[in-house]
């Protein structure tokens, strides 16, 4: 049986690269997305053309109705997730201090804690029943920054860490793994026009990262090389942190 990958936010992006890479290592794709649903066609066209399997699957990753719906149209078309990645995203505005409010906290921890609690939820009764699984959660290194006005980014990426490690003991007797992936600044699509200048003067290696970089680490942890690695965050960022 083909082992199945659900990919969020996979419309563009680090996820319709990371959709990508794990077709390319023989796994069927879930492209799951919440509006763009141009993109996640463009995406599982360019799959299929290359000789892989995916579909795309609209749903708000958010909403806890929407994510058991989701799980269910892929296990009814593709069968059981066996590899979770998750990667969906929001806006990550930049807030003073003195203008935080518990709001600004609560639209981070949808997406980094609520999210992630949802889909992992949703998944682990096809994971316990084959007796194995990938949890992969795309975190930051921003956690190791200290970026002032990205406290409730911060804060949310710091439990999503903490809350992916905590995982990792509590799925390992059921032969799931868990682990997070810790980018740095890689600039895709929403990043276009900013000044890398800055920041790639801050990396050892003398490059910014790719997607693609990203995305070896994720295939990696998602293959069977992969399968003692749990419990760990790996940031992929140059040495920047």
């Amino acid at each position: 049986m083909t082992a199945v990958a659900l990919v969020t936010g996979a419309s563009r992006g680090l996820g319709a690269v990371i959709a990508h890479r794990l077709a390319a290592d023989g796994l069927a794709v879930a492209v799951n997305y919440r509006s763009d649903a141009a993109g996640a066609e463009q995406v599982v066209a360019a799959i299929r053309d290359a000789g892989g399997a995916a579909e795309a699957f609209a749903a708000d990753v958010t909403d806890e109705s929407e994510v058991a719906g989701l799980v269910a149209r892929i296990t009814g078309r593709l069968g059981p997730v066996h590899v979770l990645v998750v990667n969906a995203t929001g806006p990550q505005p930049s807030i003073p201090l003195e203008e935080l409010t518990w709001q600004s906290h609560l639209d981070q921890l949808t997406f980094f804690v609520k999210s992630p609690t949802l889909l992992v939820q949703a998944v682990l009764p096809g994971m316990r029943e084959r007796r194995g699984g990938r949890v992969i959660q795309i975190g930051s290194d921003v956690v190791d920054r200290n970026l002032p006005g990205m406290s409730a980014y911060i804060a949310a990426k710091g439990a999503q860490h903490a809350m992916t490690l905590t995982w990792a003991r509590e799925l390992g007797p059921h032969g799931i793994t868990a682990n997070i992936v810790a980018p740095g600044w890689i600039p895709v699509e929403r990043h276009a026009g900013l000044d890398e200048s800055g920041y790639l003067a801050e990396v050892p290696l003398g490059r910014m990262g790719t997607p693609e970089d990203v995305a070896a680490t994720v295939s990696f942890l998602a293959s069977e090389g992969g399968e003692f690695v749990t419990g760990q965050r790996i940031s992929v960022n140059g040495g920047h942190t």
